[in-house]
């Protein structure tokens, strides 16, 4: 990347770095409620870090290609215990795709950057809702993370100048846990910005093969029922 491209990924990383701060000291009780309920479930781990940075993002150079910028939900076990996001059983299912898919350019490990839709930690997306039963205080700071996080892929996505690719659009609907990670882009009209399932449990994949056409590239497929989920999730 250029030099101001540089300067402006550098400035977008520090302010990720900077708000996962401050949500930390906002909920001081967080690190405690997640473990009692990670305690109360099976499967139990120790909760590293309950509002997590990706750490990923500080391997950058200004060397780097970044061809692609990929939003998953948020930080589940393996990546509150790394501080990197999409490395688990999803992201496995990630770096296959593009692996299988060599003629879209990208490899995953190298053009590709992740940031999520909220830096705050559950065992799944899905518990977000028990976590805000539980303490009702983190309801505000999940919402304002979620502004937060929409203002910072536009300012990534000005300094690298790349596609957008926004996975898990369930939660995105009316009503979900990612309403308001909705509703802070619905103003964001680049057509760039592409839309899909999820990867998890290969929901992604099995779209694209359900929906691709007689003699389409993969790349038109990818392009088309995106922008189909760009158009009924952030206009609807």
């Amino acid at each position: 990347m250029n030099h101001a491209a540089w300067k402006n990924f550098a400035k977008a990383r520090d302010q990720f770095r900077e708000l996962t701060e401050e949500i930390s000291l906002s909920l001081p009780k967080l690190q405690n409620i997640l473990q009692q309920f990670v305690n109360s479930r099976t499967g139990i781990y120790t909760v590293e870090t309950p509002v997590v940075y990706n750490s990923t993002l500080d391997d950058i150079t200004i060397k780097d290609d970044i061809k692609l910028i990929l939003v998953a939900d948020n930080p589940g076990r393996r990546e509150q215990a790394s501080s990197r996001y999409l490395v688990g059983p999803s992201g496995k299912i990630a770096q296959k795709f593009f692996r299988d898919n060599p003629a879209l350019g990208i490899d995953f490990l190298k053009h590709v950057i992740i940031l999520n839709k909220t830096p705050i930690h559950s065992p799944r997306t899905i518990e977000l809702r028990q976590l805000c039963r539980m303490e009702e205080s983190i309801i505000p700071v999940l919402e304002e993370s979620q502004r937060a996080m929409a203002a910072l892929l536009l300012k990534f996505h000005e300094a690298l100048d790349c596609p957008i690719w926004i996975t898990g659009y369930s939660e995105m609907r009316k009503g979900g846990i990612f309403e308001v990670y909705t509703d802070s882009l619905k103003k964001f009209a680049d057509s760039r910005l592409f839309i899909y399932r999820h990867f998890s449990m290969n929901q992604f994949t099995i779209d694209l093969k359900q929906q691709a056409l007689p003699g389409e590239t993969v790349s038109k497929t990818l392009k088309r029922i995106g922008a189909a989920y760009r158009k009924r999730i952030l206009l609807s």
